[in-house]
């Protein structure tokens, strides 16, 4: 019981293949209380039966995009809760017509919607976070992939948006420090989910990946559940701002 007692909110479960699913499972099972949010009415219809399926504390709407939704999610767990100990940040988004072909691919419309959601939304959560995380020795997990620090086929302005986001795990990992507020990112390898649907070819990389990582096997939701459960706890209690690969290895491999 890992988790005992500890405040936790998710952003970013779509549906039951999410990975924030998986972590929400593994954190309800290890004694957390969770409360989960969904992004609009389409995704509602998924996420309340998984999230009451936990007992969770409170079940919140919330588009990223917008300062004050975020702001309403924190107002509203004020009333249930005194505190807040650990974010779960599995939000990204990236217009699909933008995931094939080449990074030319990109618009200026399509670049600015991908950074919004995908990384301004990490800061704009812990923004609204941070009052109800102070001196809780607390800790915020993002999710990022390898298409940040090398080039996947289709994967384009999200593997910008992930160099960023990675990025924003380190700024913030100083800035709240000194609250004692623990910042840092997990690197999942290719994972079969809505998101990884959207991107041209995932599956070609999903093979390939399989073919050279060392454990010769795709990640697994659960996989990466574990180690969030690592990072979210006190056994993690001096590990912040670090890019924590979980992908069997395959970002060792030079050929």
């Amino acid at each position: 019981m890992l988790l005992r007692g500890k405040k936790v909110v998710i952003f970013g479960i779509a549906n039951e293949k999410s990975i924030a699913w998986a972590i929400a499972r593994l954190f309800h099972e290890q004694g957390a209380e969770l409360a989960i949010t969904y992004a609009g009415e389409a995704l509602e219809k998924r996420v309340r039966p998984l999230s009451e399926s936990i007992d969770a504390a409170a079940i919140l709407p919330c588009n990223v995009a917008s300062d004050e939704e975020i702001a309403s999610v924190f107002t509203a767990l004020a009333k249930i809760w005194e505190c807040v100990d650990i974010i779960i940040h599995a939000v990204a988004f990236a217009n699909k017509e933008e995931l094939k072909g080449s990074i030319l691919s990109t618009t200026r419309e399509g670049f600015a919607t991908a950074m919004d959601i995908s990384v301004y939304s990490f800061l704009a959560v812990m923004k609204a976070a941070q009052p109800m995380m102070l001196g809780r020795g607390g800790s915020a997990l993002t999710l990022s992939f390898y298409g940040s620090m090398k080039v996947f086929p289709s994967y384009n302005v999200m593997g910008l948006a992930k160099a960023a986001l990675e990025a924003s795990v380190r700024y913030l990992s100083e800035a709240l420090g000194h609250d004692g507020i623990r910042v840092n990112a997990i690197s999942a390898g290719p994972i079969r989910t809505l998101a990884a649907a959207g991107v041209n070819g995932f599956h070609t990389i999903l093979n390939q990946v399989e073919l050279k990582t060392p454990l010769r096997r795709s990640i697994t939701q659960e996989d990466v559940a574990g180690a969030a459960l690592y990072l979210s706890s006190n056994l993690a209690s001096g590990v912040s701002g670090e890019i924590h690969y979980v992908d069997g290895g395959y970002n060792i491999i030079g050929l």
